[in-house]
């Protein structure tokens, strides 16, 4: 008998996997955190996450500026 292992996507993601993910490097990630050109971060304690369905639906959507990426979810 033999059994899968299913890896499920992490909810959350830190800073280091989205410039992985999005082909930048940290500190451009931090400079278009700053411009709010990514989604809202999830702030947790000291530590800064974004979650990881929203990432792949805003690149999916054309990675837009957070504003106009909030206003299309409401």
């Amino acid at each position: 008998m033999s059994t899968a292992t299913v890896l499920a996507a992490p909810l959350v993601i830190d800073a280091e996997e989205l410039a992985l993910l999005l082909g930048v490097s940290k500190r451009h990630l931090w400079s278009l955190n700053a411009q709010q050109r990514l989604p809202r971060p999830i702030r947790l304690g000291r530590s800064v996450r974004w979650a990881h369905d929203e990432v792949r639906s805003w690149i999916a959507a054309g990675a837009p500026d957070r504003s106009t990426w909030e206003a299309g979810r409401r």
